[in-house]
């Protein structure tokens, strides 16, 4: 299926201002669907959960919705389902819970294409556990599964990696890692926050234990989602208070619920899944990501196309990655072209993004200028950014 972009881009009133947006990675912009359930949300009746009046059972009824949704997008029980203000947050948070059955001798392995988000939260959980941190070294934009043979024990209680970079845009075998790991009797917490944007989750599939994602990526509100298995958030028992529930998923949600944000999350998915509508909605995700990859992989092709003509360093190399592509500008500077690009009605950021280790380990420029393509951006926007960027190297 194509996507009719013109009909997408009708539904996101920020496009109407004629800026082309390659900031996706960061976020995306919102369609109105999302912010009508927001505030829709907020200005009918609401009230603490409960079933005796009509404004707990909205309550009731939003985070129910919430969790269905993403049992839908990832394809896991409903009560699998964890609501956090940010991956970020719930990756902090899940570091503490785990971290405290940890002994001093034990051992974690990270990876050195990860958002930060990734890492200094496990670093920082296993330095008091005297847990040993071990690494996922890079071969070019690529993760070296060699050193996660070598770095996994009969010791290793975790290992944490990326589903997909969001500098490099590279696409690691998880699959293949999460089988290293559970041979070695560990678990696999996966960041798919850029991932999940761009493929159709399957998190069994992918042999996570843990999956978190972003709804603010997809079109969403500013939150984040944790996945796993129910049998296995049964087993993990984090600091709480005492009155709050103890029920799966509730003992990690701490505090009460924003409604609103949930409704909107909610909506992200019914709208993905409404690009190409189908008898349910996992089969309309399906089939919404299958054009949505069409779309972004076109888009890509022209893209690089373009960047081939012109004297930048592109570092997005990997065989399989999402539409996101990383480069520096020879000696240029990056944010100096974000401000030139800008002044254009252009919009692609310079920066690090909090990408540390693959900056550190590759040895990348910063800043260098990050492109990511979103479902709504366009060719002519595409031709419009290799326009803009021409004319800034020729400055």
């Amino acid at each position: 299926m194509v996507i009719d972009v013109t009909a997408l881009r009708a539904h996101f009133p920020s496009l109407d201002g004629g800026v082309a947006y390659f900031d996706s990675p960061g976020g995306t912009q919102t369609p109105r669907p999302v912010a009508g359930a927001i505030a829709e949300t907020m200005l009918r009746p609401l009230s603490i959960r409960g079933t005796s009046t009509e404004s707990e059972r909205n309550a009731e009824r939003t985070v129910t919705e919430f969790r269905a949704a993403y049992a839908d997008l990832l394809n896991v029980p409903a009560q699998g389902i964890v609501h956090g203000r940010s991956a970020t947050q719930l990756t902090y948070d899940f570091s503490r819970h785990l971290a405290k059955t940890w002994q001093p001798g034990d051992e974690i392995v990270l990876s050195r294409l990860e958002h930060d988000s990734n890492v200094r939260p496990w670093i920082q959980a296993a330095g008091p556990a005297g847990v040993t941190v071990r690494w996922i070294d890079l071969d070019g934009p690529e993760l070296d599964l060699g050193s996660l043979e070598r770095a996994l024990s009969p010791r290793t209680r975790l290992v944490a990696v990326t589903a997909a970079s969001n500098v490099l845009g590279t696409i690691p075998s998880v699959r293949r890692i999460a089988d290293l790991a559970h041979d070695a009797g560990a678990l696999l917490y996966v960041d798919g926050v850029h991932y999940a944007a761009h493929q159709l989750v399957d998190v069994p599939a992918l042999g996570a234990d843990f999956f978190v994602c972003s709804p603010y990526k997809f079109f969403g509100p500013h939150c984040g989602v944790l996945a796993a298995a129910p049998e296995l958030l049964e087993s993990i028992r984090p600091d709480k208070l005492l009155p709050s529930s103890d029920a799966v998923p509730e003992r990690f949600e701490f505090g009460t619920l924003p409604y609103e944000m949930l409704a909107g999350a909610t909506a992200a998915v019914d709208f993905l899944a409404g690009i190409a509508p189908a008898a349910t909605r996992r089969e309309g995700l399906t089939r919404s990501f299958e054009a949505i990859h069409e779309h972004e992989t076109a888009l890509l092709t022209r893209l690089e196309q373009g960047l081939g003509k012109l004297e930048v360093t592109v570092y997005s190399r990997a065989a399989d990655r999402t539409p996101t592509t990383l480069m520096s500008l020879n000696g240029r500077d990056a944010r100096e072209a974000q401000l030139f690009l800008a002044e254009r009605d252009v919009l692609a950021p310079a920066g690090s993004f909090y990408a540390y280790e693959p900056f550190t380990a590759l040895k990348l420029p910063e800043p260098a200028l990050r492109v990511g393509l979103a479902p709504y951006n366009t060719g002519e926007e595409v031709d419009r950014f290799l326009a803009g960027l021409a004319d800034f190297l020729r400055k």
